[in-house]
């Protein structure tokens, strides 16, 4: 197949860190666009910062909702190609791009449309509440670039070119660093500067995308962007995404409730850390998802070529490097926390609230990393269910769990208690059910 790497053969190391390194790498890109924003947004004071946040958790829920095409893509494209079938690959690939614009377009309508409701939930200061309308009517416009590009991603990620992705988006970063400084500051736009940036950077990014499918013909010739669905495409596209979209979106709302609670024990100052620690955890969150991601790619060709040994072993290596890598997160974000939230935020009181956030959460990084990377085989088997099941029902029972901790008075240390124990559980849970799947399925093939 032109352009496409075979993952069913080679040196599984060398494979894994080729695929997983451009994939942390544009992880950390599509976070540095956030963090950007944040930074810029954050030297304008706590209040900016709050009304940009208050609208992160929403544009969470997008990323989310558009995992559906890139779980779909790295699955379905990955598996086709473990394979040898060129055909279902080019289908699969058509068919997720399809069915990303047109959710991008009813989800990007809904936000734009219901914008003020929407933002009015955290009962925020009407000047903040404002802001955050304005910023997240423009950024909703240019959901449909995100959605697409997000799935063209997942295409390149199950071919093993998960290098184009990356240049791609490093490209939209360096737009959106260019620009947010010029928007805010030198125009005078403010937050809506910080919007505008992001707007044309995902453009450029989606535009780079269509240039290398449709017109450079990188993967095939004649590839064709959108298409006709077809209902036995559409279905195994959903049935591998929707549990993974399910599962993230539903956790997005879980973060809204916990942001309103922590605004409402907090103010505008609770609501700041809550949102703010969450982007700067993306670093430990993306370096996970990262090696997740390649290793999904990987399972995929050759759990579907029946190489199970090669799917033991990739697992065994990303098992040690997230390890590894999750031990040193865990000593800055409990002995360095005031510190790293003082790069984004340098208002005292801000970064006290904010690093007891990151404290508190560092207890439980090596366990998120560890539901993180299983799920990357779970992923990679077509079997999503099971981590959707246990996301959500963890996640939810952070609800009760809140309200419980803060009505024992513990303030904000009880909504940062919450995330960390169930962050705990659902390492420990997914980690006991994967052992159960390997004696039953693996082990015997």
């Amino acid at each position: 197949m032109k352009g496409i790497k075979n993952l069913t053969e080679g040196p599984i190391l060398k494979q894994l860190f080729a695929l997983a390194m451009p994939i942390m790498a544009t992880s950390f890109i599509q976070m540095a666009y956030s963090l950007t924003d944040m930074a810029w947004v954050g030297r304008l004071g706590s209040e900016a910062i709050a009304a940009v946040g208050s609208v992160g958790l929403l544009t969470w829920m997008t990323t989310s909702l558009a995992l559906l095409n890139k779980v779909g893509s790295e699955v379905s494209v990955g598996q086709s190609i473990g394979m040898k079938d060129e055909t279902a690959a080019r289908c699969f690939a058509t068919h997720n791009l399809t069915l990303s614009l047109i959710i991008s377009l009813v989800w990007a309508s809904v936000l734009f449309a219901f914008s003020v409701p929407i933002v009015g939930f955290y009962e925020l200061k009407s000047h903040i509440a404002q802001d955050a309308i304005n910023y997240l009517r423009i950024v909703s416009s240019a959901f449909p670039f995100v959605f697409m590009s997000t799935a063209a991603t997942g295409i390149f990620n199950a071919s093993g070119r998960s290098k184009i992705p990356f240049t791609i988006n490093g490209i939209g970063l360096v737009i959106n660093m260019v620009l947010d400084p010029l928007f805010i500051f030198v125009f005078d736009w403010k937050t809506d500067g910080a919007a505008w940036a992001t707007w044309i950077a995902q453009a450029c990014v989606f535009t780079s995308f269509v240039y290398q499918l449709k017109y450079k013909q990188i993967l095939w010739d004649n590839f064709c962007f959108f298409g006709k669905l077809k209902k036995p495409y559409t279905k195994r596209i959903i049935q591998i995404g929707l549990p993974v979209a399910t599962l993230n979106t539903l956790f997005a709302f879980v973060n809204m409730f916990l942001g309103r609670t922590a605004s409402t024990v907090g103010g505008h100052l609770g609501l700041m850390a809550m949102t703010t620690s969450g982007q700067i955890e993306a670093i430990t969150w993306n370096t996970s998802q990262g090696f997740s991601t390649a290793l999904s790619a990987f399972v995929a060709q050759n759990y579907a070529a029946r190489k199970i040994e090669r799917v033991m072993k990739a697992l065994k290596s990303t098992l040690y490097m997230t390890f590894f890598f999750g031990i040193v997160c865990t000593f800055l974000f409990i002995f360095c926390g005031n510190n790293i939230f003082a790069i984004f935020v340098p208002e005292r009181e801000a970064y006290e609230v904010g690093g007891l956030a990151l404290r508190i959460d560092g207890y439980s990084q090596l366990f998120m990393m560890l539901e993180i990377t299983l799920q990357g085989v779970f992923y990679g088997m077509g079997r999503t269910i099971p981590p959707a099941i246990i996301s959500i029902s963890c996640n939810y029972l952070r609800i009760p769990m809140a309200l419980l901790f803060v009505s024992f008075g513990w303030g904000l240390s009880g909504i940062w208690w919450t995330i960390c124990l169930t962050s705990i559980l659902k390492g420990i849970i997914i980690l006991v059910w994967f052992v159960a799947i390997k004696r039953k399925t693996l082990d015997k093939t």
